[in-house]
């Protein structure tokens, strides 16, 4: 009677290896397993005994990104160091308590914090995001500071935007080198052959690759959600039902399934939208919402189902036209969700 993550084990665990194992490079660091927010669908801690496997397996993972420290207790098993990536402030990241305190890397990107952090920290140089770091001249003034202050420097952090590539990559290392912060850097959104290159570029410096999608959903083949049906009811055309009351536009089944939005069921993200293509499908569904027609994320068969109503909180309510009855309860329906805003009931390893 769930909302359930099937992960084919054998699948999943090849290419948490793969994509590790390409990171590695012994002695000099491997990949940093990012572990944040839903925990990609498996939760903050599920991921952090998963990244303790990658650690006995000698595949260089001995330290693990989360991204706030509120995310810190629920890692707390992993046996390595842990970074934070948003920022370190004054207001928040100087609670950490010890022994925990000793494991935490703060990454750090105004110099009126860096006055004030104490313990290890990661210079963050800003990238073309625009979200949080030092220009180059701040950079060179970091690394100044920060041995002024005898901080624990472990290194640059450079964030790059998703396809920033390799240039935009190169410069920034280049302002690192400059600015004599460290001879360890740790990147993300770079691919395998980018970050390979660097390395053959640049064989001074440690570069240490953060992964959190190609990592844990970098296989999607190897990952499948379903659906309990809670109940099925027949509904004929003009009957009313739901939480408003709604007339059932034809005849045909109403279709109660597991999944609401407690489990993030019918919440979207804004959409990036930068094609004429990408324009067209919005107008589209725009217009089948328009006219009370709203796509669900569940299948039966090579069917999309259209919701009947908004999701409800732990259930969704599901409409099908008109034919023999199509499912029973207990049967299960397939679900395509997006696994970083989906909670799950279950997650079953087969």
């Amino acid at each position: 009677m769930s909302l359930t993550l099937h992960v084919d084990e054998q699948r999943w665990r090849a290419n948490l290896a793969k994509v590790a194992g390409l990171a590695n490079v012994p002695g000099r660091g491997g990949v940093v397993p990012v572990a944040k927010g839903n925990g990609y669908g498996f939760g903050l801690a599920h991921l952090a005994e998963e990244a303790n496997s990658l650690r006995v397996d000698g595949l260089g993972v001995d330290t693990l990104a989360v991204g706030t420290y509120d995310e810190l207790d629920a890692v707390a098993d992993f046996d390595g160091d842990v970074v934070v990536l948003n920022p370190w402030r004054p207001t928040v990241g100087h609670e950490v308590a010890r022994p925990q305190a000793e494991r935490v890397i703060h990454t750090v990107g105004r110099l009126v914090d860096l006055k004030q952090v104490q313990g290890r920290v990661l210079l963050e140089r800003m990238t073309s995001m625009k979200r949080h770091g030092f220009s180059a001249a701040e950079l060179k003034q970091a690394a100044d500071l920060a041995r002024e202050r005898g901080l624990q420097v472990e290194g640059v952090s450079i964030h790059l935007p998703l396809g920033g590539g390799y240039a935009e990559a190169e410069q920034l290392v280049l302002d690192a080198i400059a600015a004599d912060a460290h001879h360890t850097i740790w990147v993300s959104h770079l691919s395998a052959a980018e970050l390979s290159r660097l390395r053959e570029h640049y064989a001074d410096i440690n570069f240490r690759p953060r992964i959190g999608t190609e990592l844990w959903l970098g296989d999607r083949g190897a990952l499948s959600v379903s659906a309990t049906v809670l109940d099925v009811h027949p509904i004929k055309r003009g009957e009313r039902f739901g939480y408003r009351g709604r007339k059932a536009p034809r005849s045909g089944w109403i279709v109660i399934a597991s999944g609401g939005t407690a489990h993030g069921i019918g919440l979207t993200a804004p959409a990036a939208i930068s094609t004429a293509r990408g324009r067209a499908a919005t107008l589209a569904k725009g217009g089948l919402e328009a006219s009370g027609r709203l796509r669900s994320p569940y299948w039966l068969g090579d069917q999309q189902l259209l919701f009947a109503e908004p999701p409800h909180m732990q259930s969704s309510m599901l409409f099908l036209a008109d034919r023999g009855q199509p499912v029973a309860v207990g049967d299960t329906l397939a679900a395509r969700v997006r696994y970083t805003t989906t909670s799950f009931d279950r997650i079953s390893f087969d």
